[in-house]
């Protein structure tokens, strides 16, 4: 029995959201239904489909329509957008010690650094880095014809810092000086100058503030300052001295702060070890021996994974991942790690805690003193300087209750960021000992017991410790 001329009644034609796949499926059968190849080019023509038609699933739909009798087949399969693909910078120069080098090991736990203190010198004009532009993509076809456009590549563009130039295609950067090379904070590329210290920085010396980068072939005492645009090389001990750079920090010998001073970097800071110190990175801070007793802030992570990476007392603060071989130790000292935000985010959001406190309990007082000056002004009893300062308090309480409102606001934005911990780890790499604190965005892991080799991150509401893979 053939049923050419009324396909409509036995079968319907639904599409994909996108109109890339149309399918076929009956919504009445009859036994002995059949039908021609030609008669469903037909109806498929009738609902618009133009482009893409599956012919040997029409074959075998007109030779064994039982067997499609129960299930919506893909008929006709159009071809999806290839969207273009986004420019890029292309580095022609290793950025060295910029990158996460890691320091050579020897044997005891010892650490050779001369890998990471290796200065990236280049020369003028010289290539750094070349544009490569996005390509447009291919457009895709719905199975109606119709054309579905593509979404072209983004370009990239230079970031431009000092002493380099780009040519007037904008396709090439160069170096416009012998120097240095260096990704500073946001990741502008510089080249810098470098000032070179041989020796100790000490009251022969005095303090230092450079434009480019500084490097010093020996210690640095405590009460002394380097500032500089690009990076701090020391190849001795950093004291209780306040370093900045916008650049990164390598220190060979390490850090002994004396709880004085500061190491603060745009990028990474590496040092062998850190005792009694303050140190921020924009990015990461990469130990090889131990923290101890500091404060450490960083972007994103910490790493105290040598031999003997050890972290014992203090606060580590990490917008990643914190990775140590120990945490704490048999005597149960406090040390504290937090990920899962920026460290600057949950310090700001403490800030801000205190100051709405102290805001209501100025409202308090406030409100305390405009209760009697108004119960006095309901008897007629109110002077003129009475009177002005009734006014005063209104006017203060007005502005501390929109200063509240702000505040609030601020913290809920920040308390959503804290929310935001997918990529927060901790992961020990040996033991973590009991005393030990384990903060991930708002939640809390006390360690009672010590344990060996394991990670831990947020899942639905609590920081989960699992086996470290």
């Amino acid at each position: 029995m053939s049923l050419d001329y009324a396909l409509d009644q036995y079968m319907s034609v639904t599409f994909s959201d996108d109109k890339v796949i149309a399918y076929i499926q009956f919504t009445k059968w009859e036994d002995g239904f059949s039908c021609s190849i030609e008669a469903l080019e037909q109806f498929l023509r009738s609902h618009g489909i133009r482009y893409g038609i599956q012919r040997d699933i029409l074959q075998r739909i007109a030779g064994h329509a039982e067997e499609y009798q129960y299930s919506r087949t893909p008929i006709a399969i159009g071809t999806e957008p290839v969207h273009g693909q986004n420019g890029r910078i292309e580095f022609t120069v290793d950025f060295g010690g910029q990158t996460h080098v890691k320091p050579l090991e020897i044997e005891d736990g010892k650490v050779d650094y001369k890998e990471i203190i290796r200065l990236n010198n280049v020369k003028k004009g010289q290539l750094l880095a070349t544009r490569v532009p996005p390509t447009k993509g291919e457009p895709g076809t719905t199975v109606t014809g119709e054309e579905i456009p593509s979404k072209p590549g983004k370009e990239a563009h230079f970031k431009i810092g000092k002493n380099v130039v780009v040519n007037a295609e904008k396709t090439a950067m160069y170096a416009a000086i012998d120097g240095l090379l260096t990704r500073t904070d946001k990741g502008k590329i510089n080249v810098f100058p470098v000032y070179e210290i041989n020796g100790d920085v000490d009251y022969s010396i005095g303090n230092i503030d450079f434009v480019g980068t500084v490097v010093v072939r020996g210690n640095v005492l405590t009460g002394f300052r380097i500032k500089a645009a690009g990076d701090i090389r020391v190849t001795g001990f950093v004291e209780g001295a306040e370093l900045d750079a916008e650049g990164s920090i390598d220190i060979s010998g390490g850090i002994i702060g004396y709880n004085k001073g500061y190491v603060k970097a745009g990028q990474d800071v590496k040092s062998s070890f850190i005792q009694d110190g303050n140190v921020i990175a924009g990015a990461n801070v990469i130990v090889s021996q131990s923290i101890m007793h500091s404060n450490i802030r960083a972007g994103r992570n910490i790493e105290c994974n040598g031999t003997k990476g050890l972290v014992v007392g203090g606060v580590l603060q990490a917008g990643e991942m914190v990775v140590a071989r120990t945490v704490g130790n048999s005597m149960s000292t406090a040390t504290v790690i937090e990920v899962g935000v920026l460290p600057d985010l949950r310090n700001e959001l403490a800030e801000l805690r205190a100051q709405l406190k102290q805001l209501i309990e100025s409202v308090d007082k406030t409100d305390k003193a405009l209760y009697l000056l108004n119960q006095l002004a309901s008897t007629g009893q109110l002077s003129p300087d009475k009177m002005a300062m009734r006014i005063k308090l209104n006017a203060t309480r007005k502005s501390n209750m929109a200063e509240q409102t702000a505040i609030k606001e601020r913290m809920l934005e920040i308390e959503k960021t804290l929310e935001d911990t997918g990529k927060a780890r901790v992961n020990v790499v040996k033991t973590i000992y009991g005393g030990a604190k384990i903060v991930i965005g708002r939640y809390t892991r006390f360690i009672k017991d010590p344990t060996q080799r394991v990670s831990f991150y947020y899942h639905e509401g609590d920081v989960t410790m699992v086996p470290l893979l």
